[in-house]
């Protein structure tokens, strides 16, 4: 077996244990593994980074903005590093879709963790028409079809300019991008693979409060 992600052969450990039980494919590398930093314990319970202590300096002005409230929390599994960019870059902008199955396991054991007992849909992103053409999926739904639910689709977007060639203050001075489709009356988790200004997912979440969600959460694959 080969890692999905550096293609280095993987040699599974053989003991007395390997003989008695089953054991699960063995996915990546040792070296592979250890490059993903895994976000335990978040510095900031607002965004999830991993840095900080209480809430962070963006999150506090998340706070005294017209924004405040409308957004619980953000829940990651990994912090962005420069491994997890080119992973990224690879499974959505190259097309390796298989690298979905690197960090599957997980991205399911966190989300089951932090969110077991909560009833709550799974919103996804939208994105436009031109993006999903480029990429040929929804990275969102990707990430939502791989805990097991069906992707709730509240919201539509107006133009095709793309988040990330946006700058910070772009993105949140600008005009709301997204129109709600849909509105629900239940908790709403919003799924993403990466989260950075939080922009994006407090313009989703504001348009639900505002049509009587009572509560949004946001759960991303990166922070």
């Amino acid at each position: 077996m080969r890692c999905l992600i550096c293609f280095e052969q993987v040699l599974p450990k053989v003991d007395w244990t390997s003989f008695l039980t089953v054991q699960k494919p063995i996915k990546l590398c040792v070296s592979c593994m250890e490059k993903f930093a895994v976000i335990d314990e978040p510095g900031c319970k607002g965004c999830g980074r991993k840095d900080g202590n209480g809430l962070c300096f963006d999150c506090e002005r998340w706070n005294r903005s017209e924004y405040s409230g409308v957004l619980e929390e953000n829940v990651s599994v990994f912090g962005y590093n420069d491994f997890a960019k080119e992973l990224v870059a690879r499974w959505k902008y190259r097309g390796d879709f298989t690298l979905v199955h690197a960090f599957a396991e997980a991205v399911q054991t966190k989300y089951k963790n932090h969110f077991h007992g909560m009833d709550a849909e799974l919103g996804a992103i939208p994105l436009s028409v031109e993006r999903l053409l480029e990429r040929g999926f929804n990275q969102s739904e990707a990430v939502i079809t791989m805990l097991g639910a069906s992707p709730h689709h509240f919201f539509k977007r107006k133009g095709n300019e793309k988040q990330s060639k946006r700058g910070r203050v772009e993105r949140i001075m600008g005009e709301n991008p997204f129109e709600l489709i849909e509105s629900v009356e239940c908790p709403v988790v919003l799924v993403d693979d990466i989260y950075t200004t939080g922009m994006t997912v407090r313009h989703l979440a504001r348009l639900l409060r505002e049509n009587g969600c009572p509560r949004v959460h946001s759960f991303t694959v990166f922070r």
